[in-house]
């Protein structure tokens, strides 16, 4: 068991510099009513600031497993654009990443009747990475000096919505990365692509119960790698509340009947106040030697009514 353990960190680290450097890790956190997350081109979409707080321990039981915390704010600027703002903590073993996102979006009327939106959005990315390797307990005199680095990087993205359909896609980390000394083979290329999209079926009197499916792709381009979440959710409407229930299934899109794993997710929003919960449960090797991934999200909705303009609500 302690061999499996050593095992797994070490995997943990060696993977680590290379998928998660300079990368946000994506989860479920898009799904708990903030797309904002994954495309900023979401920014000031709604009629009040939208905070939410997000808390994710990846692979329970297993020590020094991944662990991220975020904070995430978007407020309407005007009455056809947005600000959005996010925070975020990231450590996997002895790598550690921190940073900050800051996006604009603009909101274009393609027509009324039907409703017909177009958005645009862009974010200034700033990330610091570090690998502690003062805290390894190995003797390699290959690793050696405080391994850190800071990046500066943008995304630009584009939203076009039609009635209760969305569609987005994301160029993320369009800059490629400075060559550094964290190894030889190291990925230059951070670029990675994301399309984003579903549709919102109405039920039921006064629209009293929603059935919304959607697909969350993601392809980066330093080892051609992709995957692809399959999303399900179910909203149940109480007046200007409401309760939902969903199911994602992630998996590689050349494994596409092996899924990395699946999700269940509730949540609420009561009132001002937003809450969901989301547990990933592995089904890779790692599922027997630990209780899965734990995900919370606490929200906020506040200052409502700053903007009437359609294409924000």
């Amino acid at each position: 068991m302690k061999l499996f353990y050593v095992t797994a960190v070490l995997l943990l680290v060696l993977f680590q510099v290379k998928a998660q450097e300079l990368t946000i890790p994506t989860y479920t956190q898009y799904l708990a009513d903030n797309p904002f997350v994954i495309s900023p081109a979401y920014a000031g979409i709604g009629d009040h600031v939208k905070v939410r707080v997000n808390g994710l321990t990846q692979w329970v039981g297993i020590k020094d497993a991944p662990d991220m915390q975020s904070l995430v704010a978007d407020t309407r600027l005007g009455q056809r654009s947005g600000l959005g703002m996010f925070l975020y903590n990231d450590s996997n073993g002895f790598t550690k990443q921190k940073g900050a996102k800051i996006s604009y979006a603009h909101h274009l009327i393609l027509s009324r009747h039907p409703d017909q939106f177009l958005s645009f959005g862009l974010s200034y990315n700033l990330n610091q990475f570090r690998i502690e390797t003062e805290n390894f307990n190995i003797d390699d005199p290959s690793v050696e000096n405080d391994r850190k680095l800071t990046n500066h990087n943008f995304d630009v993205a584009a939203l076009y919505r039609f009635e209760d359909f969305y569609f987005s896609f994301n160029a993320n980390n369009i800059l490629p990365k400075k060559e550094d000394d964290f190894g030889r083979n190291e990925p230059l290329k951070l670029r990675n692509y994301q399309v984003y999209t579903g549709y919102v079926f109405k039920q039921g009197r006064q629209d009293s119960f929603e059935i919304e499916p959607s697909a969350y792709i993601q392809y980066f381009e330093s080892d051609n790698r992709s995957t692809t979440d399959l999303n399900l959710k179910f909203r149940f409407m109480d007046y200007e509340d409401y309760y939902w229930a969903g199911l994602s299934y992630r998996f590689l899109n050349d494994q596409a009947a092996e899924p990395l794993n699946i999700s269940p997710m509730v949540g609420l929003k009561k009132s001002n106040f937003y809450f969901a919960y989301s547990y990933q449960v592995i089904t890779n090797e790692l599922t027997n030697n630990n209780s899965g991934t734990h995900m919370v999200t606490l929200g906020l909705n506040i200052f409502q009514g700053i903007s009437n303009c359609a294409c924000t609500l």
